[in-house]
């Protein structure tokens, strides 16, 4: 699907109406913007917060206590002050 926008003079862009069906967006929903090589991509906080985590996922052992690791840290951290 694809269809041409307008920007309003105070900077608004409205989705239209089967746009919105189709992603399941509903007014009120929360959508991160965020600028990709000169191109606006829009998507659901639950979908960014997905693909933050399979980002970093690699980096991270399986198992891995990272919640204990870092109160640990925290707790060392502050007998040094």
């Amino acid at each position: 699907m694809q269809t041409t926008l307008s920007l309003a003079a105070n900077g608004r862009v409205v989705i239209p109406a089967p746009m919105r069906a189709q992603l399941g967006w509903e007014g009120g929903a929360k959508i991160l913007a965020r600028l990709s090589h000169g191109t606006i991509i829009l998507e659901p906080i639950d979908a960014a917060i997905r693909r933050a985590q399979s980002l970093v996922a690699d980096y991270i052992p399986a198992g891995a206590p990272l919640a204990d690791e870092l109160i640990a840290e925290r707790h060392a951290a502050a007998k040094n002050e």
